[in-house]
Order: C-alpha cells, then structure tokens, then sequence
C-alpha cells in the first residue's frame, strides 16, 4: 500500500463554497479511480497540528498507482483550485514496500 497525507492551512477567503467543491473533488477521485482505496478530506482533529487545519488522506494499491494520480486532470484540476485558497502545506508519502 502506499499511503499520501496532505496537511493544509487556507487562507480566510476558503468559505463554505470552498469547502463544498473541494468535497466534490473528492467524491470524483473516489468514483473514477478504482486504484485509490480511501481518499478523505476532513478537519485536523490533533491537538498537535501546528496550525494545519485540514487534511486529505489517501491510500493507493501501489506507488505507481499514487504516481497516475499525481497527472490525472481531475488531480491537476482540483490543485489549480486549491492553490489559491492555501496559505501552508506539508506532504507525507509513505510506502509500505520499503522501509
């Protein structure tokens, strides 16, 4: 498995509208792309979140799977979105097949 973990700070102008689109977003990897296992987009819950409000957390069956995601068009579309409402962001990927 092959794990990617993207952990963001927005900017004041991400509305409720913001937060909607970047839901459908979501929902349209989930049912185009059967390679990704799990891809959720929720609040950071950690008391030790150093100011990352939010995060996405996805699973894929192999890190080539995670590599077609990165240049699908609805991932290059959803962050050409995204870009301009975050203010930080911190990126872990973590494949299981290597230590």
């Amino acid at each position: 498995m092959f794990h990617h973990v993207v952990l963001m700070t927005f900017s004041t102008d991400a509305d409720q509208n913001f937060f909607d689109k970047v839901e459908s977003y979501c929902e349209r990897v989930r049912a185009s792309m059967p390679q990704c296992r799990h891809y959720v987009f929720r609040k950071n819950l950690a008391s030790r979140s150093d100011g990352l409000t939010h995060g996405i957390l996805s699973t894929f069956t192999t890190s080539a799977d995670h590599d077609d995601y990165q240049v699908s068009a609805l991932h290059q579309e959803m962050k050409s979105y995204m870009e301009g409402f975050i203010e930080r962001i911190v990126v872990c990927d973590i494949d299981e097949e290597q230590s």
